[in-house]
């Protein structure tokens, strides 16, 4: 076993990872509708540059945060740790949230620098519809059932390209084109292009994917019943306790 990293450092990567997820998604979708007007080729080339890079990012920093990126997977994971105290503690959970969150909204202004555009433009993309919340709500209960699904079937050595296929198909086969994270949700309202979201649109978002991360592990309690000790230790670590690199990586799931 090796110890963790310390907090801040782990924050810090949480801050980091979501900054480049988001400099990726807002960056792609900005070349892509340079490139091209088709709204087809657009979103194909948006996703499958979202795929790539989030693959490459949990398994590039999962050993060292957990690699969640994800606002809801933090929560998710302190949820199902908080009897065992194998999963990130209040203090964990205080210091990734922001760190998340900021990082976000870095990455979208990066992207927005890169390609000549205004720092800090707020999104008019207004995405206010009943069936985009509950695509929402289905998006993270998927994202969050694969995650601690595959800790828990002792698969989490796959989760960098699952995670990453599983992001990629459900831009396509959800109408809100996967958002899946608070996160990523806040810093997209902040560029006015492709992959932007309406600021008055976040909040419903916000809570529609709160509500899927409980659904999603009401789905791991269905398909795999309730975790022995061992379990709970492999599933929720994240690199936030002292336990095997292993479950760090596995955490990175989380994304």
């Amino acid at each position: 076993m090796s110890a963790p990293a310390p907090l801040i450092r782990r924050a810090a990567v949480e801050g980091l990872g979501t900054a480049a997820l988001v400099a990726v998604v807002v960056g792609s979708g900005i070349q892509a509708t340079e490139l091209t007007h088709d709204v087809g080729t657009q979103l194909l080339a948006n996703s499958l540059a979202t795929v790539f890079g989030l693959g490459v990012l949990i398994a590039f920093l999962g050993p060292v945060s957990g690699a969640h990126f994800n606002p809801a997977v933090t929560l998710a994971a302190w949820f199902t740790g908080r009897r065992t105290g194998d999963g990130p503690g209040l203090r964990d959970v205080a210091a990734y949230l922001p760190a998340q969150i900021a990082g976000a909204i870095g990455g979208a202004v990066l992207a927005d620098a890169m390609f000549d555009k205004p720092l800090i433009a707020f999104s008019t993309h207004e995405r206010w519809a009943r069936h985009l919340w509950l695509a929402e709500v289905v998006a993270t209960a998927g994202l969050v059932w694969l995650i601690f699904g595959l800790a828990r079937a002792g698969r989490a050595h796959l989760a960098p390209p699952l995670v990453a296929a599983y992001i990629g198909a459900a831009y396509w086969f959800t109408s809100s084109t996967s958002f899946a994270n608070p996160a990523v949700t806040i810093g997209r309202a902040f560029t006015d292009t492709f992959a932007g979201i309406a600021p008055t649109s976040v909040l419903p978002f916000l809570a529609a994917q709160l509500l899927g991360a409980a659904a999603g592990l009401g789905l791991v309690a269905v398909c795999f019943g309730r975790p022995a000790a061992q379990d709970e230790v492999v599933v929720l670590g994240g690199g936030q306790q002292p336990v095997a690199p292993a479950r760090s990586t596995e955490e990175g799931a989380l994304a």
